[in-house]
């Protein structure tokens, strides 16, 4: 059982389970979340929010334990949100107030004095980069810049630790490039402990150094990024001549055979082969089939692998 006076975790759970009438969100969940930048990810549905909002004590569990910052969820819950910054997934502005009122108000709910948790507004909003448009309503902001003042409002009062709930939501490429990139100055240069909960691969890469993957409300991996890209065997870059019929013949071959597929660019294929075949394997089950290989070259194993090997075993 985890021990919750482990002072190197910031957040644990232990055998949680959440229930949404007979649909389990959380099944048996057991993590453990360390310091700095700590992904969380998986595809929509897999669980993700609902341990969030568990560990804020918004959901409470039909079993099992969490302890955020060494307290318990389920005796400190408002201790908890004191110290926690929380980013969520849906728009949460008050409509009719302008972005500095509306983080100070958010700073003073956090426990702040009036005027401290004005001044802390405007720096933040200069930090996020709204520091021209804090006078203007919340409500005239396009998605990118609500997605930033959500940011903001989650920082205004000096957290602890932050959740961040698909942060990078209806962004456009731009503007996702620069929230990733507030994401990992605040991890890596301000020394804030966060979570960040995404369903984007390269998100999470680019900015945690571990991660816990979830898949069907259940824990499919979790650990340093580089150790989880570090798998038992071999990715290979493979590109094959064949037809659009044959080709589906090989892949199901491939598959049955415990190997790993996913496609990408150029008709390039990306495989992981498990265990010491490597190569060997490859090209024997391209002979089986009749089909040329055409390029083959070994390749870096990246947390898309590591994601598509988990899930698939569950």
């Amino acid at each position: 059982m985890p021990d919750p006076a482990n002072t190197t975790a910031v957040v644990m759970l232990d055998a949680v389970t959440v229930a949404y009438g007979r649909n389990l969100a959380l099944r048996d969940v057991t993590a453990s979340f360390a310091g700095g930048a700590v992904g969380l990810l998986g595809p929509n549905g897999a669980g993700k929010s609902t341990m969030i909002k568990a560990l804020l004590g918004f959901v409470v569990p039909t079993r099992g334990r969490m302890h955020v910052l060494g307290l318990d969820v389920a005796t400190s819950p408002l201790e908890i949100r004191a110290r926690v910054g929380y980013m969520p997934e849906s728009d949460s502005h008050i409509p009719g107030m302008n972005a500095v009122t509306f983080v100070g108000y958010c700073g003073e709910l956090a426990g702040l004095p009036r005027v401290d948790a004005m001044q802390r507004a405007h720096e933040v909003l200069f930090y996020v980069g709204l520091g021209e448009a804090r006078y203007r309503n919340v409500e005239t902001y396009s998605t990118g810049m609500k997605q930033r003042i959500k940011l903001a409002q989650a920082l205004v009062h000096d957290p602890d630790v932050l959740f961040l709930d698909e942060p990078t939501n209806g962004m456009d490429p731009k503007g996702r490039d620069e929230m990733l990139e507030l994401v990992r100055d605040l991890s890596r240069n301000k020394g804030v402990n966060l979570i960040l909960s995404s369903h984007l691969l390269p998100d999470v890469e680019y900015t945690c150094d571990q991660v816990v993957v979830m898949d069907k409300g259940r824990i499919a991996a979790q650990g340093p990024i580089a150790s989880l890209k570090q798998p038992r065997g071999r990715v290979y870059e493979l590109r094959v001549k064949t037809t659009v019929s044959e080709l589906e013949s090989f892949l199901e071959r491939l598959r049955a055979a415990g190997l790993t597929c996913q496609a990408t660019d150029e008709d390039v294929m990306r495989v992981f082969v498990p265990g010491e075949g490597g190569a060997r394997d490859l090209f024997a089950l391209a002979a089986a089939e009749r089909v040329q290989v055409r390029h083959l070259r070994p390749s870096v194993p990246t947390l898309e692998d590591v994601f598509a090997t988990a899930v698939g075993e569950e």
